[in-house]
């Protein structure tokens, strides 16, 4: 799994173009719904084609999914439910600008159109496959974190009705109890150092996620790594060494993401109602 933080890098700098700070739809909604409400008006009073406004219709379901693609895909926290429907926007895009591009070449192919006029098809169709492959990527990693919250919520389950049965889902070392930002820097350092690469950190603090199942993950941080695979080994040596809080989780969900990472930190624990 990638680093929370390199594929919000990744995202700026494929499609920086597309981040914006707007709030609500955006105003190309807001437009496409007006452009659509004066083409109604003219199209049942026979001054245009009805075809017209069914491409006004379908520019306005497009402007909707590019909005819901601002908030997920170029966003900074999502639940699975928010995932699936940024996957099915990006999808729905694509479809649209793959249908176009079609349409274009079928021109070509009838000598009604140069061969060229299909190089701006062909750059949108590329793009929003790139959104589709940043939409897939932004939601494997949601389920993923998805996946280590529930395996936590499992442990926290199976420790209130029967204490002491968690050491088949995790290992617990309590260290001296102490998880800083600091001390979370030096293990991302020594961890680079070692292996000359980021530590694939998922879940930095709380997130949706997190907060769905009902958990205070804040000053917590879970690493997409299984416990007994080399680099799981290696931090699980590190932590016990430096003495820092960990849980390393071996559970797996059959047929999904795996439930399997280390959490660095105290346990995270569970919200107060209302709060």
């Amino acid at each position: 799994m990638k680093d929370m933080r390199y594929f919000s890098g990744l995202i700026l700098l494929v499609c920086a173009h597309a981040v914006c700070a707007q709030t609500g739809d955006g105003p190309e909604v807001a437009q496409a719904q007006a452009d659509i409400q004066k083409l109604r008006a003219l199209v049942e009073a026979g001054a245009l084609p009805r075809v017209r406004l069914e491409k006004a219709e379908d520019a306005l379901a497009d402007a909707r999914d590019a909005a819901i693609l601002r908030k997920t895909v170029y966003g900074q926290d999502l639940t699975v439910e928010q995932a699936d429907e940024m996957i099915a926007a990006a999808d729905r895009r694509f479809e649209r600008r793959k249908k176009a591009f079609d349409e274009a070449r079928k021109l070509v192919e009838a000598g009604v159109a140069a061969k060229l006029s299909l190089g701006g098809f062909l750059q949108d169709l590329d793009r929003a496959r790139q959104e589709c492959d940043l939409a897939e990527s932004r939601a494997r990693v949601t389920r993923e974190v998805a996946e280590m919250a529930r395996a936590e919520d499992a442990l926290d389950r199976k420790l209130a009705l029967a204490p002491g049965e968690g050491a088949a889902l995790a290992e617990r070392f309590d260290g001296d109890g102490v998880f800083t930002p600091g001390t979370f820097s030096r293990v991302e350092t020594a961890f680079e150092a070692h292996f000359g690469k980021p530590l694939p950190v998922s879940a930095m603090g709380e997130t949706a996620v997190h907060r769905a199942l009902g958990f205070d993950h804040r000053g917590r941080v879970d690493v997409a790594l299984h416990p007994d695979q080399p680099e799981g080994v290696w931090l699980r040596q590190y932590l016990t060494e430096k003495r820092i809080p960990f849980f390393a989780f071996r559970q797996a969900v059959p047929g999904k993401a795996t439930g399997a990472h280390i959490h660095l930190g105290p346990m995270s624990t569970r919200m107060a109602l209302g709060g």
